[in-house]
This record gives C-alpha cells, structure tokens and sequence, in this order.
C-alpha cells in the first residue's frame, strides 16, 4: 500500500505539473475528447439527462460523503470509533486537499455555446472523481477490516466500486464540464489519499484486523475501540 501511495502521488504529482506548464499534447488530447464527447451529448438529450441524474445525484460528492458517514456512523454503533473517526478524518483531509490543488491550479473549465450541464470552481481536480475515489476506496478498505461476508460478497462491493468510480469520471467528461486529465487527477489524489489513511492507520497501536463486534465469536485482533 505504501508503494501505492507513492507511485498514485508521484503520477498526480506529474499531471499537475503538466497542466499548470499547460503542456501542448495534453490540452490537445483533452480538447479532442471533449469535443467528440460534447457532439455526441447535444446530439443525443435523452442519454445526457441520463448522465447528469447519475452525475448530480447519484454520484454526487454530497451523496457520496453523506453514505461514508453514514458507515462512519454504523462503525461507531458496532464500537469501532477509532476506525470511523480515521473515515470521517480521511473524508476531510481528503475535502482540503481537492480544494487546495483547485485554487492552486486555477483551470478552466471547458466551455460551450450549447452547454448541457454546469459546475462551479475551478476545473483540476475532479472533485466528483476525487471524492468517489476516495469514498469507495475507504469502503472497500472498511468492508475488509470488518466484513463478515464470503468472498462474493468483497466481489459484488468491488464491482460496485468501480462502477462509481469509472462511471462519474466519464459522466463528467461527457456532460462536458470537466477535461479528461482533470478526472484522471481525481482518481490519482483520491486513490493517494485513501492509501496514505490505510498505512497511517495500520501504523498505529491496534491497526491490525479487527474483532468481530459483540455477540459475535472474538477470532481476530484488533482494536474494536
């Protein structure tokens, strides 16, 4: 996880400093998809109010951040409150990050005579992709800390995953209010994060597997604080 970290931070790292530089090939790639995807978006209404439900409410940042708390909250009732509170911290964290990378950059967002949907602040990152990174990469992680289920039910979790995570990064780009290369940012701060919480937390007194929660058999150590 630790390698993880790095290489997901060391490639965001690189796509920041590209976009900031404003590097001729990428703003290129990115104008190019944009273009093609935007054509098809205007083309096709039914399909674009299609994404922006899936954009705007399913997969939106609030959605997302209210159901990783609302786990936070189930941990807690289960007595895991150092694991919630590590959740709720990583959420922030993570929050502060995705807003302090936006106003450094400062990157437009794409913008068009027939606009289908619109975003306010800056464009690098993507803060839906950011986030559904971040808040399914911390699930998953949760799910494995504390889940019970048989291995189908960690596949069905990671399916769901990355259904989220892939599905709003191309949501955002076809609705037309966000570049490529900002999604790919998302994914990569957002991953970084979410490894960076798991070593930081493994690192820890009693950051190993946890105990099964009350009423149920004690296997495994932990910390079920």
């Amino acid at each position: 996880m630790r390698n993880s970290a790095m290489v997901s931070g060391g490639l965001a790292l690189i796509l920041l400093v590209l976009v900031a530089a404003e590097w001729s090939p990428l703003l290129a790639f990115d104008r190019s998809v944009d273009e093609a995807l935007h054509r098809s978006a205007v083309a096709h209404p039914g399909l674009t109010r299609v994404h922006r439900v899936l954009s705007d409410w399913v997969w939106d940042p609030l959605t997302l951040r209210a159901l990783a708390v609302a786990v936070a909250l189930l941990l807690v009732r289960c007595g895991y409150r150092r694991l919630a509170l590590w959740v709720v911290g990583t959420l922030l964290v993570a929050a502060g990050v995705q807003q302090g990378v936006k106003a450094l950059v400062d990157r437009e967002r794409p913008v068009w005579r027939d606009p289908v949907d619109s975003a306010s602040f800056a464009a690098f990152p993507s803060g839906h992709a950011m986030t559904a990174a971040v808040v399914c990469g911390l699930l998953l992680w949760v799910f494995a800390l504390v889940g019970r289920e048989p291995w189908y039910g960690w596949g069905t979790a990671a399916g769901l995953a990355a259904v989220s995570v892939l599905g709003v990064g191309w949501t955002r780009v076809y609705l037309g209010v966000h570049w490529p290369s900002d999604v790919l940012a998302g994914w990569l701060m957002g991953w970084c994060c979410v490894a960076v919480a798991v070593v930081a937390y493994r690192r820890r007194p009693g950051g190993g597997p946890l105990p099964a929660p009350a009423g149920e058999p004690r296997g495994r150590g932990g910390d079920g604080t």
